[in-house]
């Protein structure tokens, strides 16, 4: 229920020392926290950046990727798949999205990139690109799904409400 994260983060221009520490740093969350991503705004940071591995582990960091400034060029085709989100611990919804996507983005660096992405990385990516928009989870549940979480969702906004 964090007002932040329903505002769109601001872009990224400066590329330093203090980026690449907050970078590691959200690294170290969505790792300790057992997510696949990570976007700057769940970390209480309005910025364009999210960091991403799909294989969700230090174990194997083959497909680490770093993400400023992303922009979605290009869509093809639908998928539906479940997705759960870090800021909404336990929750798991079906969520209907492009199965690919285009993008330019900037590395760490600020080096521009532009690649297609399908399938997995694809989803990730637009999961994490949506709260660098200000769109949680909840704003792609269904109205049966909304129903079905009532109580956890109503849970969250208390415990955010107390502390």
């Amino acid at each position: 229920p964090d007002p932040a994260l329903t505002r769109r983060a601001a872009d990224i221009d400066v590329f330093d020392e203090e980026l690449a520490q907050r970078i590691a740093r959200m690294w170290d969350v969505m790792y300790e926290a057992g997510g696949v991503g990570l976007a700057a705004p769940q970390v209480g940071w309005s910025a364009r950046l999210l960091v991403l591995n799909p294989e969700g582990s230090r174990d194997d960091t083959s497909g680490e990727m770093v993400v400023i400034n992303p922009r979605v060029v290009k869509k093809w085709g639908k998928a539906t798949a479940q997705e759960g989100c870090l800021s909404f611990p336990d929750i798991f919804v079906d969520v209907s999205r492009p199965a690919g996507v285009r993008l330019q983005w900037q590395d760490e660096t600020g080096e521009q990139h532009e690649s297609d992405f399908n399938d997995f990385v694809a989803r990730i990516l637009q999961h994490e690109n949506d709260h660098l928009e200000g769109v949680l989870l909840v704003h792609r549940m269904s109205p049966v799904d909304k129903i079905r979480w009532r109580r956890e969702l109503d849970e969250l906004a208390a415990g955010a409400a107390a502390g």
